[in-house]
């Protein structure tokens, strides 16, 4: 499968931040010329930054919630606080971000002829009571709670890229992101990945939430990001949605107690209560990504961690 993407130019909304970095690094090693643009509510020049000097990279400082006039032949459409700290703290924003997001991404993919790919995520089905989830599972989400900005919002940028896909044949793909984890994740996201990575490092008491035994599923950076260019890649009419994630599953306190042998951190656990609509379980069926891209997971948990716990370990001794 060719990636062909010598001197195509390629949109990445939400460039600066934890996906979009590592994706905009990605495009531009395959050959791309990469328009990032990102607002800097949670992305952050830094990740960027060695790629500032690159001649076939270009930075916009924009929020998507505006109209952005360029000329691309590929749109990934990442723009949104994805941390329930940063989208539950402007949640009118949150969904701005997703609907009004969507939509102009969308005009300009339909001005253009460009192929568009939204990140949706695992978010829009809730707190299943299916298990793992499959594409056709239609999830069960509280449609006015604290998450809700979120998750509908997600939702229904879901809604409106296939009633693009139908009204106009745009060539959309859509993929359901599930907890992914490494470099560059920002250090106080609230995710539960860097928090207890940040705390066993600073020698702050590991926080978990409720006893601990309910489970997600962590994709390492690098493997996600192979499936958005091969999703992108695919040739015929594939709309999706794809699930895109790692089926290996782990409970909470299995991920403390991980993370604490690899930072030899002596950080103790302490519980507190769930917050609420926290899902109970989380793990995806990519039995259709294996299919259609040949993509799995490749980086075991343990490796991928001991990535990131140097990443951060690097940010604190600089910081």
């Amino acid at each position: 499968m060719s990636n062909g993407y010598d001197r195509k130019r390629v949109l990445v909304t939400g460039g600066a931040g934890f996906l979009g970095s590592h994706l905009c690094e990605r495009l531009l090693k395959d050959g791309a010329e990469v328009i990032c643009a990102d607002n800097y509510f949670t992305g952050r020049r830094a990740n960027i930054g060695h790629l500032l000097n690159h001649s076939s990279f270009e930075l916009l400082r924009h929020d998507v919630t505006f109209p952005l006039y360029v000329e691309v032949d590929q749109i990934y459409n990442l723009a949104c606080p994805a941390s329930p700290i940063h989208y539950q703290h402007d949640p009118v924003q949150t969904t701005k971000t997703s609907v009004h997001g969507a939509i102009n991404m969308l005009g300009l993919a339909k001005r253009t002829g460009a192929r568009i790919l939204q990140a949706s995520t695992s978010e829009v089905y809730g707190d299943p009571v299916v298990h793992p989830q499959t594409e056709e599972y239609w999830g069960n989400v509280n449609p006015i709670g604290p998450r809700a900005c979120y998750d509908e919002g997600k939702r229904c940028a879901e809604t409106l890229f296939f009633d693009y896909y139908r009204q106009f044949q745009l060539p959309i793909r859509v993929v359901r992101i599930f907890n992914t984890y490494g470099p560059r994740m920002h250090p106080h996201d609230g995710r539960v990945v860097s928090n207890f990575i940040m705390q066993a490092l600073t020698h702050q008491p590991i926080t978990l939430y409720g006893d601990g035994s309910q489970t997600r599923s962590f994709c390492y950076v690098d493997d996600l990001i192979e499936g958005f260019v091969r999703f992108m890649a695919l040739d015929g009419d594939e709309p999706g949605p794809l699930n895109l994630g790692n089926p290996g599953e782990f409970t909470m306190i299995e991920l403390a107690e991980l993370v604490l042998r690899l930072t030899g951190s002596r950080s103790a656990i302490l519980h507190h209560p769930l917050p609420a609509d926290d899902p109970r379980q989380r793990r995806p069926d990519i039995t259709k990504a294996a299919q259609k891209l040949d993509w799995r997971p490749l980086i075991p948990l343990e490796d991928g961690l001991e990535r990131t716990i140097a990443y951060f370990r690097h940010l604190i001794d600089n910081s």
